[in-house]
């Protein structure tokens, strides 16, 4: 643009041409057409013409230079894929955020996909990043998971869950904070390396704490003490893939001929073979292999052990909604 104007203006100084003929001389020597010229040129205007024809050869080569770079070297490319990720989160609504992609959010990742969740992945790694989106999936979100631009590029807003990997503690304070910022109905599940930030991270709102090794250590000293037992935990997973499953249920939830005063009316037992373990009263207690005559309400929770087939029979007969 800038050498045409300045093309046109030049031609209109130095030949006393019309705006007309000046555009036009100014096109025919920019395109390198070559048209016999409107009027005889002086030699002014034969210098300024050799020139114009330098600087327009000039950009017209790095105008084409920078638009096959644009479509050869990937930039069409990723510009095409930012926006599929866009529409795809989009249309998300009810899924999970892994904030930082780590050894434990990796294992977060697997079980919640294994379970048929929705998981978008923040993380800051551009490496990584890359990595992810081409053997593992396409929904992860370049960037500090701590800046609410990227929360919302994840749509943070209509998160089910979020779960703060991230290895500095500040970081998953600050995380949770503006998590709990925009949407204060979800489940906020944050990692923890030091003790201290346990209560922290709870007040600034988050639902659940966990501190990787004290509880890797935990298991092993359990392993000591009931190897057999810790066996039969590990081997009831919350992996969709897995024969035995345990899964909780919110009597809220249940149709509302199912809604009944106490366990045994609701009979979940005879009906498909699973067995309700444990129940949380509306109180917060457990109560552990609750009998027939345990009473229940909607702010109670049930836990159901039984098998996938099992458990998928369950949740048809109640219309229970699993995510998808």
């Amino acid at each position: 643009m800038l050498v045409v104007v300045v093309g046109s203006i030049g031609f209109m100084l130095l030949e006393d041409y019309t705006f007309i003929e000046a555009f036009y001389m100014t096109m025919i020597t920019v395109s390198t057409v070559g048209c016999r010229e409107v009027h005889e040129l002086s030699p002014n205007g034969m210098v300024f013409t050799s020139l114009l024809i330098i600087f327009s050869i000039g950009t017209f080569a790095y105008t084409i230079s920078a638009i096959t770079t644009y479509f050869v070297a990937g930039e069409y490319r990723d510009l095409f894929k930012a926006r599929k990720l866009e529409r795809t989160i989009d249309n998300l609504d009810n899924h999970v955020i892994v904030c930082g992609y780590g050894r434990v959010g990796e294992k977060a990742y697997a079980d919640l996909q294994a379970k048929g969740y929705d998981v978008v992945i923040v993380e800051k790694d551009e490496e990584l990043v890359a990595q992810l989106r081409e053997g593992l999936t396409p929904l992860v979100i370049a960037g500090d998971a701590t800046r609410d631009d990227r929360l919302m590029a994840a749509a943070v807003e209509r998160a089910r869950a979020v779960i703060c990997t991230l290895p500095s503690d500040a970081d998953n304070l600050y995380t949770v904070l503006s998590v709990r910022e925009h949407n204060e109905r979800a489940m906020l599940i944050s990692r923890a390396s030091q003790a201290a930030s346990v209560a922290k991270l709870r007040r600034a709102g988050a639902d659940n704490v966990i501190m990787p090794d004290t509880v890797g250590g935990a298991h092993m000293a359990s392993l000591v003490v009931n190897p057999d037992v810790m066996d039969f935990i590990d081997h009831i997973r919350i992996q969709g893939k897995d024969a035995i499953n345990l899964e909780e249920v919110d009597v809220k939830d249940l149709p509302s001929e199912f809604r009944l005063p106490t366990l045994g009316e609701v009979d979940a037992r005879n009906r498909l073979g699973v067995n309700v373990i444990g129940v949380k009263t509306s109180a917060g207690e457990f109560i552990i292999n609750p009998g027939p005559n345990t009473p229940l309400d909607n702010a109670c929770k049930l836990f159901v052990l039984g098998s996938e087939n099992q458990l998928r029979l369950l949740n048809r007969l109640f219309g229970l909604q699993t995510p998808e």
